[in-house]
């Protein structure tokens, strides 16, 4: 059985696609590949995620689940962040690597089970996350945010309200004692707390 693309090491067969894309008025190009999340298109999640933020120049950023890093990569190119990308699929990160070289971002880009290898803090943490891996892991994404984020930083996620958009919510509040619905788009939620 081909494992899920939250893997550490997805064994599905190479399936290598260029994307070309205009994501926040950049050019950006992804390579993507068999056994990661949404090889063959930029998932409209992360699209309405990435319409939703706007940070300051120089702030740093952690992308939890970056994938190949559209997120993370994006956001470092369009607003001049200083960005950390964490994935626990090393096919993905091998590939968020080669296309941080291929879009010109420096990013420090590394292995971690959600936020085992994680150090310091951060002004933000953005998460589209792995919905397939459950509710424990999407929940470990919200609740470990808080010790990651500076004072006054914020956790912003991207969830489909089918996929569990109200617990993911009622779960910010309780870690965060706050949460804001940024946006609704096609029954995309897009959730903020604030530390």
């Amino acid at each position: 059985m081909t494992k899920m693309y939250f893997a550490e090491n997805p064994d599905a067969k190479h399936d290598i696609h260029e994307l070309k894309v205009e994501l926040l008025g950049q050019h950006m190009t992804f390579l993507t590949d068999a056994g990661v999340f949404s090889k063959k298109m930029i998932d409209y999640g992360s699209r309405v995620l990435l319409s939703a933020l706007e940070f300051n120049k120089k702030e740093t950023l952690l992308d939890v689940g970056c994938g190949y890093g559209t997120l993370g990569l994006t956001l470092a190119k369009a607003q001049e962040l200083e960005v950390t990308l964490v994935d626990i699929n090393q096919r993905a990160l091998d590939l968020a690597r080669k296309n941080a070289d291929a879009n010109q971002v420096s990013a420090d880009i590394f292995q971690s089970n959600v936020y085992e290898h994680v150090t310091g803090q951060f002004h933000h943490i953005i998460s589209n996350p792995p919905i397939r891996a459950g509710k424990q892991v999407v929940h470990e994404v919200i609740s470990g945010s808080y010790n990651h984020l500076l004072a006054d930083g914020d956790l912003t996620i991207v969830i489909q309200k089918k996929q569990g958009a109200p617990s993911a919510k009622a779960k910010m509040e309780e870690v965060f004692g706050n949460c804001e619905t940024l946006k609704k788009d096609k029954g995309y939620y897009i959730l903020r707390s604030v530390k």
